[in-house]
């Protein structure tokens, strides 16, 4: 015997936003090539321009979106003035913008074709309802953190500066490049 609901059963998220497994993180981490970074920034003492530089310097490749810079370059990367101007697929959108504003950018990154596979909120920024469509639609999302703080954490790299990464690693620190330590979290090229 069927039974019918009077109405549609609304959507539940399942993801718990205010702590995330480490596996959702890294699986994030791992997974994501290409982020489009909302709200990049040219000024090199904000979080924007340092996180991006950081991923950069990770090997992902992150396509710098802010509407006052449109057409120039950031970091040797053509700035674009809004997600739909990117020719090609991104994996991930970043927010660098406040709680408010997430909800518009959530809205134009799923009106894109392909959808990104992951919406990534800063650290402060925080838009359930956005969460919520972004996970209607199949996407990964991540509320109030901050990628190269999970990236250094996950990797061990944060644990060189005195930070407690609550990660315990027998890895040993190898010097990559001009003398600068970098753990990867196996990330495929």
């Amino acid at each position: 015997m069927l039974i019918e609901l009077p109405c549609p059963i609304p959507y539940v998220s399942l993801m718990n936003h205010d702590n995330y497994p480490n596996d959702y993180i890294r699986g994030i981490l791992q997974s994501v090539k290409t982020i489009a970074l909302v709200g990049a920034s040219q000024n090199q003492a904000r979080p924007s321009w340092i996180v991006m530089k950081y991923l950069l310097d990770r090997g992902y490749d992150v396509i710098p979106i802010n509407p006052g810079l449109a057409g120039g370059e950031l970091l040797g990367k053509k700035v674009y003035g809004r997600l739909s101007d990117i020719p090609h697929p991104v994996d991930m959108v970043e927010i660098f913008r406040n709680s408010e504003a997430a909800g518009p950018i959530t809205d134009e990154a799923l009106a894109l074709d392909p959808l990104p596979k992951v919406i990534w909120m800063q650290l402060s920024v925080r838009n359930d309802a956005a969460a919520e469509k972004a996970e209607a639609k199949g996407l990964q999302v991540v509320m109030d953190r901050c990628p190269k703080i999970e990236f250094g954490r996950l990797s061990g790299e944060i644990s060189w500066q005195g930070v407690n990464s609550r990660m315990l690693s027998a890895k040993k620190p190898v010097l990559a490049g001009k003398g600068f330590q970098k753990l990867s979290l196996n990330r495929p090229k």
